[in-house]
């Protein structure tokens, strides 16, 4: 429970103040935003106080304060919880997903920057040839693109054929009526999960994984059974077995780059894999929105491309990772009639994506390879960092050098992330614990860590996890106590 309610808290750390006021203040806005309601049970003081990792004293302190305005009642053998006249501002519908969890992992977007240094996304700023592009669309196209309606459900016909040529490159060929232009990844996933999820049923999901699109499974009413992924992948045998114990609606998975562990899926995996699928009738979305850092790297072939005659596979794709999140172009390759089915829940969605957007992503696609080949030297220069600066400064951490991707999925030995993370973010750093990213919980000890960052800021992002990890190792499981109920967290610096 109080896993649940500490992950609606954001940061509450911030500002100034005694803690024990600031977290009085983040449980009256988690009210007013209509996440906790009227009649939720919240943890005992001692239990918040150890989720927290601050003292019994500014639970109490907090717990008092809102009993005080109104907000909490405590009766004996019924805990204490949200008082029945607790209202939100406005009136507003349960903005909570079922068991969710990325609302609050992409809060810190929501709330807009501040002195925090955010690990929830490895997007950084847009890369130097979009804005060649958009200047080359503006003097040569832009006339033609305003007299256009505006409205192309499917997508602008001059991206799908590109998307098309690109995949048939890859190794799969493809035509554009087998493409679906989506407002990104993320929307890619949603119609797919509506479209075989309904309103419910079970989706074949790798684990550790990222809860953006465990939450769009579960606000379908999914049950997810999860899978492991080891070196090569999802584990092709426990794919075998979770398949014979019972068909699945969907098999999700990324092979290219796995979120959080940067693995890339094998090509001897991703055919096995296949086959199991098409032998069990059971179709297979595969993620594919994540890039590789090495500039040698040889592309594989899509899952897709692997799968044998009348197996159902989807492979979706996007633009953020390789030229800009802002674009929010994404796509979904399937076979034409699946599309067109899509197509009609795109239209229910947003009707059709920006006709100026997709125009840019038409003449950026041919440019991918180009594209990420330059970047490649830096980002593989920034992780070189990272791992540097984390053997120096943290000596006692774990972690697997990733084959692609723009994180680092990290072990604490013998900690407890979701406690870590609430030490972090007093120290300015907001981490994703394992525990968000694995609902069977075997990886509770884990982060992750992008490395995406501009070097400079890798400086300060290291400096302060390892004074946090000081902070525990100092500490041990015991909360720190000033006996004042304000513990540290005021001011943020380097």
């Amino acid at each position: 429970m109080e896993r649940g309610v500490v992950a609606l808290l954001g940061n509450w750390p911030a500002g100034r103040g005694p803690l024990y006021q600031r977290l009085a203040d983040a449980v009256r806005r988690a009210v007013e935003d209509g996440l906790l309601h009227p009649g939720d049970r919240m943890p005992s003081e001692r239990r918040l106080a150890d989720a927290l990792r601050v003292s019994r004293t500014t639970v109490v302190g907090a717990y008092d304060r809102l009993r005080s305005d109104g907000l909490l009642v405590s009766r004996r053998g019924s805990g204490t919880r949200i008082a029945a006249t607790a209202r939100p501002h406005r009136r507003v519908m349960d903005r909570r997903v079922p068991g969710g969890t990325a609302t609050a992992v992409f809060q810190r977007l929501i709330d807009g920057p501040d002195q925090v240094i955010s690990l929830t996304t490895t997007v950084e700023g847009a890369v130097p040839e979009l804005e060649e592009v958009l200047r080359d669309l503006a003097a040569e196209d832009l006339t033609d693109l305003l007299a256009d309606p505006g409205y192309h459900p499917c997508g602008l016909p001059e991206l799908r054929t590109v998307l098309a040529e690109r995949m048939t490159r890859d190794g799969l060929p493809t035509v554009a009526d087998e493409i679906l232009v989506t407002t990104g990844a993320h929307q890619a996933i949603a119609l797919v999960a509506d479209l075989y999820l309904g309103s419910g049923g079970t989706v074949l999901v790798e684990t550790p994984n990222w809860p953006g699109c465990l939450d769009v499974f579960r606000a379908r009413g999914a049950r997810l059974r999860m899978v492991p992924v080891d070196d090569e992948g999802a584990d092709a045998d426990a794919v075998a077995a979770a398949l014979a114990a019972g068909s699945p609606r969907l098999l999700y998975v990324m092979p290219t780059y796995h979120n959080p562990t940067g693995v890339l899926m094998s090509a001897a995996r991703r055919r096995r894999i296949a086959e199991l699928a098409a032998r069990h009738d059971v179709p297979v979305l595969e993620d594919n929105a994540y890039v590789r850092y090495e500039e040698s790297a040889e592309p594989l072939r899509p899952l897709a491309g692997y799968a044998p005659p009348g197996a159902e596979v989807l492979s979706v794709g996007s633009l953020a990772k390789t030229v800009w999140a802002g674009l929010r172009i994404g796509w979904v390759r399937a076979p034409a009639e699946v599309v067109q089915r899509l197509a009609r829940r795109k239209v229910l969605a947003d009707i059709a994506g920006p006709v100026l957007d997709q125009a840019l992503a038409a003449r950026l696609v041919p440019r991918l390879e180009e594209i990420t080949r330059a970047r490649a030297p830096e980002l593989a220069r920034r992780l070189d960092h990272v791992e540097a600066l984390l053997r120096d400064r943290l000596p006692r951490w774990r972690w697997r050098r990733p084959d692609g991707g723009g994180a680092l999925w990290i072990e604490l030995p013998g900690v407890d992330a979701d406690t870590f993370a609430q030490v972090a973010l007093r120290h300015g750093v907001e981490v994703v614990p394992g525990s968000v990213m694995d609902p069977g919980r075997a990886h509770d000890s884990h982060i992750r860590v992008p490395f995406t960052l501009p070097r400079e800021r890798l400086d300060v992002l290291v400096h302060r996890l390892a004074r946090a990890w000081a902070e525990i190792e100092r500490d041990g499981p015991v909360a720190a106590r000033d006996g004042g109920g304000t513990e540290r967290g005021g001011p943020i610096v380097a």
